[in-house]
């Protein structure tokens, strides 16, 4: 069984958060939820989840791909914490999967890693990707980096990270049972 870890800072976007759990356990992926705060982790849009697990009590390095959703300032107070962008650096230098939606990416940007890489983001983000090859595409799959472009992508966004984690007939599967 694929695993997945899932970072909530405050100020995360719900919809992308919530739409990646919910599709991903669906498929049977172990998902844990870890926060930033060790209680409740309030969104952009007021509403507040209980993660799993504080984020400082967890090995990344346990969990299959590390995905981290969007919104503000959630992007920016990733992108504020050293440890999470070691935890990015490392995982990116060793293949391991990363991915991130929205505002996200710009969190991957920071850590140094989206050089030469083909990459997409919300589009007001795109200036920060000059050393990137930007696309414009729902959903990016370049060397085990894994980005979309915001809550009108997340269902998309979800069921690449099952094609990547349980397969494509997986992800046809969870495709079916939503209607989408």
């Amino acid at each position: 069984m694929a695993s997945a870890l899932i970072l909530l800072a405050p100020g995360f976007e719900e919809i992308e958060a919530i739409t990646v759990i919910d599709l991903l356990r669906r498929a049977g992926v172990a998902v844990t939820v870890a926060g930033l705060r060790k209680e409740l982790v309030r969104g952009s849009h007021k509403i507040s989840v209980k993660p799993d697990i504080y984020y400082k009590d967890v090995s990344q390095e346990a969990f299959d791909i590390l995905i981290l959703p969007g919104g503000q300032p959630g992007s920016n107070n990733l992108k504020a914490d050293p440890a999470i962008l070691e935890w990015i650096r490392k995982r990116f230098a060793g293949g391991r999967k990363l991915a991130a939606i929205c505002a996200a990416p710009t969190v991957f940007q920071a850590a140094g890693i989206t050089g030469n890489l083909k990459i997409t983001s919300y589009p007001s983000e795109r200036e920060v990707f000059d050393e990137s090859i930007y696309l414009e595409d729902k959903v990016v799959n370049d060397h085990n980096i894994i980005t979309s472009r915001g809550v009108g992508t997340a269902i998309d966004f979800a069921l690449e990270l099952i094609a990547q984690l349980e397969g494509t007939e997986k992800a046809r599967e969870v495709r079916q049972k939503i209607l989408f």
